[in-house]
């Protein structure tokens, strides 16, 4: 590539999902250029669980953020479906219906609400019994899970009845993965960007390899 770089990222300083990548990138100590899209010129990526196990089969060679055991893999993929299906899409509902949505409709706060307990509760009942998601230790399945906690139990849901250590293993868990080199680096970047781009709310990512495009 021109810019001399492993990958092009392309990512969206407010949204949550293109993070992931650039945690996993950071982690595994690839290089990247990143171009931040415009969400209002629709032009959206997406699939960001998608293409951070791509990264990691492709080029984690020494199995640092993915496993080994054939089982603990199908146990990895289950959690990278379980982030995109459930965390994802109920904290990225409650945050539309609590920031943007033109009515006050508070029955599906309540309901997305509840949802995000449920959520928290899946992985509350995982972490109070072992450190990690998979294999004893920090894998991609784990680092999924931190844009949409930060985004919305750190943030939006702060005073409404709903606290952090609700769940003690979950908020453990959180901030040993605020504790990474790459995630404190990642964030930094993050605020970096946000304060040079205007954006606006969300989330899509996808991931230039060469010539080839992974959405």
């Amino acid at each position: 590539m021109s810019h001399g770089k492993q990958f092009t990222l392309y990512n969206h300083a407010a949204g949550p999902n293109g993070w992931k990548a650039v945690f996993v990138l950071e982690e595994l100590g690839l290089t990247y250029e990143t171009i931040y899209l415009d969400f209002k010129s629709g032009d959206l990526k997406k699939e960001s669980d998608a293409i951070i196990l791509y990264i990691v089969d492709k080029y984690d060679t020494e199995k640092k953020l993915t496993v080994t055991d054939a089982d603990e893999r199908y146990r990895l993929i289950q959690w990278l479906f379980f982030q995109a299906s459930g965390q994802g899409p109920y904290f990225g509902q409650y945050f539309w219906f609590k920031n943007y949505h033109p009515e006050k409709v508070e029955s599906a706060r309540d309901r997305y609400k509840s949802e995000i307990a449920r959520v928290r509760g899946v992985l509350e009942s995982v972490l109070s019994k072992q450190e990690w998601l998979v294999e004893g230790k920090v894998t991609i399945a784990d680092l999924s899970f931190i844009p949409w906690n930060e985004s919305v139990i750190s943030g939006v849901l702060q005073g409404e009845d709903v606290s952090i250590d609700q769940f003690p293993a979950v908020a453990a868990w959180r901030q040993k993965l605020l504790a990474l080199d790459a995630v404190k680096k990642g964030y930094a970047e993050r605020t970096r960007a946000r304060t040079l781009i205007r954006v606006t709310v969300y989330y899509p990512l996808t991931l230039l390899v060469g010539s080839q495009l992974y959405r």
